[in-house]
């Protein structure tokens, strides 16, 4: 008998709180959960609800005061910030609700920046770049900078940057959040479909509608997971 794989993220008894003018503000309290591969998680709570420094916590950007925190089997809580800057490399694809290009940069520049940290040849990282700017169907604006692309195109190349690297989780912080309503749903169409096509995508959003969007949405409120469940399709 095969014993189960393990997830992908795993959760358990995450608090995490700070100390600002003498007073003790805990963010997190006590949050337990786990993400299987190949899952579409949304997780959705209104300003000031910790759905920020959770996603911190998840993409290693940060480490909680306690619990732990397991990514692929590893645990993190422990961990150097050389080892968490080479995980957060390797093993996550951020998504910026800002983009976070650099300007001066062309598309294709930008794209390959997650491969020079991993020390890939220039020749090997521009191919890789260029594929991951066709995937996004930008092939015709590969060699354009950040300000002679629309929002929606400028979405797009960060989305390419994100998969250039090969990263088990795309990891999405109100993807559509500065774009407008017909360009946000085809940024997250193009999520959607790249979790078909079998990435454990997380999308931190405050809107409902956009979580639901999603297979699964948690629900964060003044710290605490309040919800979680799976929508039927």
């Amino acid at each position: 008998m095969s014993s189960k794989p393990q997830p992908l993220i795993q959760v358990e008894n995450m608090i995490h709180s700070y100390v600002m003018a003498g007073e003790t503000m805990t963010i997190l309290k006590g949050l337990s959960f786990t993400i299987e591969h190949g899952e579409f998680v949304a997780i959705i709570g209104p300003s000031g609800s910790g759905k920020s420094t959770l996603m911190n916590m998840l993409g290693c950007l940060d480490v909680a005061n306690e619990g732990d925190y397991y990514l692929d089997g590893q645990e993190i809580r422990k961990l150097s910030d050389n080892k968490l800057a080479q995980i957060r490399n390797e093993k996550i694809g951020f998504i910026f609700q800002n983009f976070n290009l650099l300007p001066k940069l062309s598309a294709v520049e930008n794209v390959e920046l997650p491969l020079i940290y991993r020390g890939v040849s220039h020749r090997e990282r521009r191919e890789i770049a260029r594929n991951a700017l066709i995937r996004v169907g930008l092939e015709e604006r590969i060699d354009h900078r950040p300000a002679e692309l629309s929002g929606g195109q400028q979405q797009r190349v960060a989305i390419a940057r994100a998969l250039a690297g090969t990263p088990p989780i795309l990891l999405a912080d109100e993807p559509t959040g500065a774009l407008d309503s017909k360009t946000g749903k085809e940024v997250l169409q193009m999520i959607k479909e790249l979790n078909e096509q079998g990435h454990t995508i997380i999308l931190i959003t405050h809107d409902l509608e956009i979580a639901e969007q999603a297979k699964r949405i948690i629900r964060i409120q003044d710290g605490s997971l309040v919800e979680d469940r799976r929508i039927a399709r």
